[in-house]
């Protein structure tokens, strides 16, 4: 199990769940807000994402999403010389709208 570094007792709410040269695919879990934001950013800067040309988040078990976090996804996937292609899997409807006001929808592919 993950755990979040500034709460030992809890896991983090977004891990990588694989990553090969090709594709990467994130799970994410429980509340992704504030708190969560410096732990996100440092999974982001994971050496395992910068080859994958393609990533999935999976947001099965996403109860919600702040605003900071989403931006920080769609920096993490347009900061790239070549963005990786994105696929949204399985987001609840208030995390699909959080998404969308920040922009996600523009970069990538929702489905159920």
């Amino acid at each position: 199990m993950t755990l979040d570094p500034h709460h030992p007792s809890r896991s983090a709410p977004v891990t990588i769940a694989e990553a090969d040269e090709r594709h990467a695919v994130l799970a994410f879990a429980g509340d992704l807000d504030a708190p969560a934001l410096g732990v996100l950013e440092e999974l982001l800067l994971d050496p395992r994402l910068r080859r994958p040309g393609a990533w999935t988040l999976d947001m099965g078990d996403l109860t919600h999403i702040d605003l900071a976090c989403a931006y920080a996804l769609l920096r993490a996937v347009t900061r790239a010389p070549e963005p990786a292609v994105l696929t949204v899997r399985g987001a609840r409807p208030a995390v699909h709208r959080t998404l969308r006001h920040a922009g996600l929808d523009t970069v990538a592919t929702f489905v159920a």
